[in-house]
This record gives structure tokens, C-alpha cells and sequence, in this order.
């Protein structure tokens, strides 16, 4: 986890006006590799072990099965068209991958310069460390600032709750992409104040004016 982005979480038990701060006690570069965030507020700690944050609230329990699957082959072919649907060419800034999506992170990094890649699943404890990818595990929401991102993707099986996460998180002129999108999604993004550029095939993608 990039030591930066700390100053954009936020607290998953007390909301997005609370951030947290982060307690480091293994470092490599500027990435935490083993430490807590914690919240003022709560007082609640949320762990980061081998890079990787858990921002769940309580009661967190074990890990449960995620979306983006086990370490392994990516499809490039799907990770050049997220990146296309994003438009995000270069950095500086952050992009959230959301559920499935979260699989294409590396590839994100490797292909838009200077950007810092958010990838939020819980099956990425079991992934490697990747240059500029900050694996969490997160709910019930997005634990980050309001309009805090360039970009969002975000798997549309995870329901409504997550879609207007991800609306809200981006910034003026950012774009959220659902993929496997429900046939409500058009109406929850719209509702969130995006407006909708393109919708077929399962895809919609909405941008903050």
C-alpha cells in the first residue's frame, strides 16, 4: 500500500468524514507492508499484512471469497479495453478497481504512467506485491475521500451499493465503467449526477461533468 494513500482513506466504521492514520512498522520504499490504519474517532485499527489493507468494518471474520479469483493469467485484450474505457492517459492521480476488475491491476499500472492503482478485493491478500497497486479489502463501501479519483471500474454483480460508491469517489471529469452491469445501472449512476456516455453489452460508462 502506498504510504500517500493513506491520506485519502477513510474510516469504513465511521464514514467518509473521517480518516484514519496510518502506524507503520514495515516499510519498502514508500509502500506499508505491515502496519494498522487507525481511526480517531472509533478508535477502531484495520491491519495492513504483506502490502495489503483490510477496511472492513466490524465485525471482519475471516476473508471471504472475492471476485477478482486466484493469481494468474489476466486477459490483456480486457485490460487494454478498461484502460480505453477509463481515459485516463497518464498521472498523476488514482484509479479504483472494483470486484473483478481488481484482476487488471498490474496491467493498469504497467500501462498509464504515474498512476497509483486502488484494487479492492478480498482474493487479493493472495496476490504479490505489483509497483503502484494498493490492494485493500473494503465494506460496506469505498473507505476514500469524495471525488478523490481520476477513475473507477467497478464489477456490477456487487450491486447498486458499490456503483454509487464508485460515483461518488470520482472527480469532476472522472469516469466510472461498470462492467457485468445490471440493466438498473444507467438509472443508479445518473441518479448520482454522472452522466451517461455509453451503454451496450453489458458495459456503462458515466462521467462527473
Amino acid at each position: 500500500m502506498h504510504l500517500l494513500l493513506t491520506d485519502r482513506l477513510t474510516c469504513p466504521r465511521c464514514g467518509p468524514e473521517f480518516g484514519l492514520i496510518v502506524l507503520t512498522e514495515e516499510m519498502e520504499g514508500r509502500r506499508v507492508l505491515r502496519g494498522r490504519l487507525g481511526c480517531a474517532n472509533c478508535r477502531d485499527n484495520f491491519p495492513i499484512r504483506d502490502g495489503f489493507g483490510d477496511l472492513r468494518a466490524p465485525p471482519r471474520g475471516e476473508l471471504p471469497r472475492g471476485r477478482a479469483g486466484p493469481p494468474g493469467d489476466v486477459d490483456a485484450g480486457e485490460t487494454e479495453r478498461l484502460v480505453a474505457l477509463v481515459g485516463v492517459p497518464e498521472g498523476p492521480g488514482t484509479i479504483a478497481l472494483v470486484g473483478e476488475p481488481a484482476r487488471h491491476a498490474a496491467g493498469f499500472a504497467d500501462r498509464v504512467p504515474d498512476i497509483e492503482v486502488v484494487a479492492v478485493d478480498e482474493d487479493l491478500a493472495r496476490w504479490r506485491e505489483s509497483p503502484r497497486v494498493s490492494r485493500l479489502a473494503a465494506g460496506p463501501g469505498l473507505p476514500l475521500s469524495g471525488r478523490a479519483l481520476r477513475g473507477a471500474v467497478v464489477d456490477g454483480a456487487l450491486g447498486a451499493t458499490w456503483i454509487r460508491e464508485a460515483a461518488r469517489v470520482v472527480a469532476r471529469h472522472g469516469r466510472v465503467v461498470v462492467v457485468s452491469a445490471p440493466e438498473d445501472a444507467d438509472g443508479t449512476l445518473s441518479e448520482a449526477g454522472l452522466a451517461i456516455l455509453a451503454s451496450e453489452a453489458g458495459t456503462v460508462v458515466a462521467a462527473r461533468a
